[in-house]
């Protein structure tokens, strides 16, 4: 937990403009959200009261988002028709995936010709956070630095993890560079779904399905994938048994 001082220096350090498109993703099955997702996609559950969704596209207009590109495969009408009544006040663009889900890395790169900044943020579409003592995506994008990095993800310690069972993903060296979770270890920091991408990482990508998973991979190679730690709260709403336990935890935050 941060000390009064350290938030406020914290606060006085963020002065980033967060980019004015972010990417979406809204196309997975949802399986493990099963029988939830039986008849409605995964960010379209409700969670303490509206849409995951919803609660997404609240943060990224707050943030100063004013575009997002929404990549839709499974009951991709219901979202594309729910964006269309949701009160968000962004300029939305459909990146069509019903005829092949491409996954996470392949749904970047589908969507590569539609998103119009560089860097761009890139937010799964099931994420549900509370910020810390400052803005998460403003804090996300004053780490920012094009000279050195192609990927910078969120990171949230795995302590913190809310609902999650996972054993972490990630290590954080000192620079801030990623590296992974050893086989049959376990890392201190699990990825939050957030991060922001430049261009560059998609030039040479795979043809077709693939997980982002690639993509990090060759910037962890070549020394350009960092992180940031999220220092509000973080869920992983992942599961039906997830949602009542992080509607309690956000009834007392």
């Amino acid at each position: 937990m941060m000390k009064p001082k350290q938030a406020l220096r914290l606060k006085a350090q963020i002065d980033a403009q967060v980019p004015g498109t972010a990417m979406v993703m809204a196309a997975g099955l949802g399986k493990r959200m099963r029988p939830l997702t039986a008849t409605r996609p995964k960010p379209l559950i409700d969670v303490a009261g509206k849409p995951l969704l919803d609660h997404l596209l609240e943060r990224l207009k707050a943030a100063g988002v004013g575009k997002v590109v929404v990549n839709v495969h499974y009951l991709a009408e219901a979202i594309e028709a729910h964006l269309k009544k949701s009160p968000h006040g962004l300029d939305v663009v459909i990146s069509d995936e019903r005829s092949l889900l491409l996954e996470t890395g392949g749904g970047l790169v589908k969507a590569g010709p539609l998103i119009d900044c560089d860097p761009f943020l890139a937010v799964n579409s099931d994420n549900l956070w509370i910020d810390g003592p400052a803005d998460t995506l403003q804090l996300l994008a004053s780490g920012w630095d094009d000279k050195k990095m192609d990927a910078l993800l969120l990171l949230v310690p795995h302590a913190r993890a809310e609902n999650h069972g996972g054993r972490g993903d990630f290590h954080l060296d000192r620079t801030g560079r990623l590296r992974r979770r050893e086989r049959s270890r376990v890392a201190p920091f699990v990825y939050t779904g957030i991060q922001m991408l430049s261009k560059r990482l998609l030039e040479g990508a795979p043809e077709g399905p693939f997980s982002t998973n690639v993509l990090w991979d060759k910037a962890i190679e070549t020394g350009r994938c960092f992180g940031a730690v999220h220092h509000g709260l973080w869920f992983d709403v992942g599961t039906p048994q997830a949602i009542k336990a992080t509607e309690l935890i956000l009834e007392d935050a």
